[in-house]
């Protein structure tokens, strides 16, 4: 088998561009057949870090190629990681990645731009929290919106210096120290980017760190680096590790991405005879909360469990399309596993029958845009009355939702954003146009000629 050498993320040829937007036009017909999606963007990530943080080489593959997870493999090349990975026929990144070890990372020549991706930025705090070295961090123009705070805070409660003192936000020069204090944190929200990087902190600290939550949060971390030789303690709400360790080279196989699964499920929910399974994917409790929200609105969905990739579950995910969908409630303790699915969810929900809620969705305020906002701006431009209720979201479903004519969704370069508002068109009556259509390559570049795949 022959692989190439990394190169730029691939992206799916977008149909009919004009003048910054992508026409997306209806299916010509069902979604049926077996597809799979690019490997989970979270894991990715995680893979390479802690390969970078480890002692030795580790191989990894099935990691995902696209823009985020190319500025966390920049990162950590920066950074003195040795980094080896070619695309696979599969699109996929696979090979070995050396790492600093006890050594720790090298001071960097210029700042690290971690471009849009917030994950690399924030689980890099903690990657870099228990060295004395000095790192600036920066991103795009979406990034530098993008609040840093709730990383900080604990971070400097265990001794890490950020310059400027009180920036909410990037550009931000952090300054570790290698005599970390442990402690134990109560987060004022689920956020897994905020338990990641105090829990790699806290690796390198003398004694046990603690990090509390008032609801779960996706627990990647907690699963992987007891692959790299560091034991942790989780359970419902909490997770600890006890330092200081030193991780070693593992072997990590990335399952694919529930998150961009969601799209695919949720088209089959909306296409009428639609009947597709999805393959390989991870079955992580903490991420397929899309699969519960469909099933509560009506869909036909159904998991089977293949195995586990150290210890990550994966199988499939199969959802066939039956009429009369009902509106839902989703509380607000099943959020934190919903969080990158809500505005497809809402589509969904804009074509069923009643009112769905979400509750407590407030964090959807500040992610690469002000999803919550975009979501009831693009829902209104669709004809259906969606609003705000303090952090609750309200979608009133309009069943045999027609499509307007003409219609433009502008889906701020928010990846999220561009596939919901492409599935209006996939999975409507007429075409539509998206606006900044391939902000897609941070997540799943393929997007669209997949979906096309499945209805031939």
């Amino acid at each position: 088998m022959s692989h190439e050498p990394v190169a730029p993320a691939a992206s799916a040829p977008s149909p009919q561009p004009e003048a910054g937007r992508t026409v997306v036009e209806p299916l010509p017909a069902p979604l049926r057949g077996a597809a799979t999606v690019p490997g989970d963007k979270s894991i990715s990530h995680r893979a390479v870090l802690f390969a970078a943080m480890a002692e030795g080489t580790s191989r990894v593959s099935g990691v995902l190629d696209s823009e985020d997870v190319r500025s966390s493999i920049k990162a950590v090349s920066q950074l003195g990681a040795r980094v080896s990975l070619e695309r696979q026929p599969d699109g996929s990144l696979a090979g070995g990645i050396t790492g600093w070890g006890a050594s720790g990372p090298r001071k960097p020549d210029a700042p690290i731009d971690c471009g849009n991706s917030g994950t690399t930025a924030r689980l890099l705090m903690g990657v870099l929290a228990p060295w004395d070295v000095p790192v600036e961090m920066t991103g795009d123009e979406s990034l530098l919106r993008r609040p840093m705070r709730r990383i900080t805070a604990p971070l400097m409660k265990m001794g890490a210096r950020f310059e400027p003192g009180g920036r909410e936000t990037l550009p931000i020069t952090e300054v570790g120290t290698r005599d970390l204090r442990a402690i134990t944190y109560d987060a004022p929200m689920a956020s897994a980017q905020l338990k990641t990087a105090v829990l790699l902190a806290g690796v390198y600290a003398r004694g046990t760190t603690t990090l509390n939550e008032p609801a779960p949060s996706r627990n990647h971390t907690e699963l992987m680096l007891p692959e790299f030789g560091v034991p942790t303690t989780a359970a419902n709400c909490t997770a600890s590790v006890t330092g200081p360790c030193l991780l070693k080279a593992s072997e990590v196989a990335v399952p694919g991405d529930p998150s961009s699964a969601a799209f695919i499920a949720c088209a089959a929910a909306l296409v009428r005879g639609s009947d597709i399974v999805i393959e390989d994917v991870s079955l992580n409790t903490a991420r397929i909360g899309f699969t519960r929200t469909l099933e509560r609105m009506g869909a036909d969905v159904t998991l089977r469990h293949k195995g586990a990739e150290g210890k990550e579950p994966f199988g499939s995910i199969s959802v066939r399309h039956v009429p009369n969908l009902h509106g839902c409630e989703v509380p607000a303790e099943k959020i934190a596993s919903i969080v990158d699915e809500v505005p497809v969810l809402a589509l969904v929900a804009a074509h069923a029958r009643g009112v769905t809620v979400f509750r407590e969705v407030g964090e959807l305020r500040v992610k690469e845009t002000d999803r919550l906002a975009a979501v009831v701006e693009g829902l209104a431009l669709l004809g259906v009355d969606a609003w705000e209720d303090g952090n609750d979201l309200f979608v009133e479903g309009q069943p045999g939702l027609r499509v307007p004519s003409g219609l433009v969704l502008d889906s701020k370069c928010d990846h999220r954003l561009a596939m919901t508002w492409a599935l209006a068109g996939l999975a409507g009556s007429a075409p539509v146009a998206v606006k900044n259509f391939d902000s897609v390559k941070i997540s799943y570049p393929q997007f669209l000629s997949d979906m096309q795949r499945l209805a031939q």
